[in-house]
């Protein structure tokens, strides 16, 4: 019975290991392989040409700058939903999540319609004071890039650090006063080392996200700014420079990977024991403390919530006033050409594509989970932590690249399959699973089992 259990184990560990080294290891191996063939054209392109070294600082500079803007403005939110009970509050945190969710090209178009050079704040100022030219346009712009970065990655800020904040006893501070030192200085020297380490795992997220951003820097970028990611892009498909583009995936891959090394290391310090408890929140009381939560809620509002309210008010909006004309068209194909799908037909396609990755990322993610969990101990339990964070920091370009070198012949020849697309999904989503499930899983005692 004891050889049967073993072996179902063994199973259980080796079947998502074998999905996991098929369809991203494998494909990865094949871009290393690509990169480093001889006569390493690309690498000796990427040397000789400072354009490439400028791309890869622009992509820092701008990831770095993204990532402290938005723990400028989400920190202060965080504390505000971590300490204080206010009306909304649990449906303004769920709805904060929506932007993370969103595609990355919905993000963009959203910032477009709300401040493109045809957007409703550049149409309400030009009609207000009878201006020719539209005053603000953030497409095509480094502001735009920035805007959209802190749109789509707030979220990420406030619920690991608010998270974290409300499980810290507020007697740690009270204590802290009571021994001589005063709010300010209890906060410095007890409460922000103990937020280090959430602060520092929420910022190297964001960071890899808007280091491998695609959709946002191409739309509201444009030709003009370059990262990584869109070279990679531009390699592969207009210029077919595959060796090149082989060595910058292959940068981008060791740079993250990397990154998300420090992340796990720090999220690993973040196993609090303490329970989150509502008594930590307190009611708002003091004309100040209404200030700090006011201005925080609106804020969120009106940095989460306007460019999707532009989106939707462009939907209705039409040459001849508001209609319903583009939702009817959502079922026509006026056409008949046999090319079109209806766009309702591809929402169906896109929620079967979902489910068929979500059970592929839950059934994958919640093993591979387990497996972290046992080798915490063990010296390689650090690494396999981050070698199965990497799905989600390896960029969708990249990855697409890897299936396109590595997927085109048999028995593997998959590059033209539709199995490809809830795989990749699954990938991307299963780090997610396995980052919900640990602490879950550290929270057991071990002496249930």
């Amino acid at each position: 019975m004891t050889n049967d259990n073993g072996r179902i184990t063994q199973l259980v560990y080796l079947l998502p290991l074998a999905f996991l080294g098929l369809f991203f290891v494998y494909p990865l191996v094949a871009i290393f392989k690509l990169s480093l063939t001889p006569p390493l054209d690309g690498l000796q392109e990427l040397w000789r040409t400072p354009f490439y070294g400028r791309t890869f600082l622009f992509t820092v500079g701008q990831a770095a700058v993204s990532t402290l803007l938005t723990l400028a403005l989400a920190l202060p939110a965080s504390y505000v939903f971590a300490r204080y009970n206010f009306w909304g509050k649990r449906t303004l945190r769920t709805l904060s999540t929506l932007p993370f969710v969103l595609p990355t090209v919905v993000v963009a178009n959203a910032f477009t319609a709300l401040l493109g050079p045809q957007g409703l704040l550049n149409e309400g100022l030009q009609g207000a004071f009878n201006l020719a030219e539209p005053p603000l346009n953030v497409q095509y712009t480094l502001t735009g890039i920035l805007l959209a970065h802190v749109f789509y990655n707030y979220s990420i800020v406030l619920r690991l650090v608010s998270g974290f904040w409300q499980n810290l006893p507020p007697d740690l501070e009270q204590a802290a006063q009571t021994l001589g030192l005063n709010e300010w200085q209890a906060f410095r020297r007890v409460t922000w080392p103990l937020l280090r380490p959430a602060i520092g795992a929420a910022a190297v997220l964001v960071f890899v996200f808007c280091f491998t951003s695609f959709g946002v820097i191409l739309i509201l970028g444009g030709p003009r700014y370059a990262t990584i990611e869109t070279e990679i892009y531009r390699q592969t498909i207009s210029a077919f420079n595959l060796p090149v583009a082989a060595v910058l995936s292959l940068g981008q891959i060791l740079f993250t990977l990397g990154l998300m090394s420090l992340y796990t290391r720090t999220q690993a310090r973040l196993a609090l024991r303490w329970r989150a408890s509502t008594a930590v929140a307190k009611p708002i009381r003091t004309p100040t403390e209404r200030l700090l939560v006011g201005g925080n809620v609106a804020l969120l509002l009106g940095l989460l919530g306007s460019p999707l309210l532009a989106l939707v008010w462009r939907s209705f909006s039409t040459a001849d006033g508001f209609s319903l004309r583009y939702y009817r068209q959502l079922f026509l194909n006026e056409r008949g050409s046999v090319f079109f799908v209806p766009p309702i037909e591809a929402v169906g396609n896109s929620v079967a594509i979902a489910l068929a990755a979500m059970l592929l990322a839950v059934a994958v993610g919640v093993s591979l989970a387990r497996l972290v969990w046992s080798a915490e101990n063990r010296p390689w339990g650090g690494w396999l932590d981050a070698g199965l964070m990497l799905p989600l920091s390896t960029s969708a370009v990249t990855l697409g690249f890897g299936y396109i070198i590595a997927l085109n012949r048999p028995p593997l020849n998959l590059r033209d399959s539709l199995v490809l697309i809830p795989i990749a999904h699954a990938l991307v989503a299963m780090p997610l699973v396995i980052r919900v499930m640990l602490p879950a899983l550290r929270r057991l005692n071990p002496r249930w089992r």
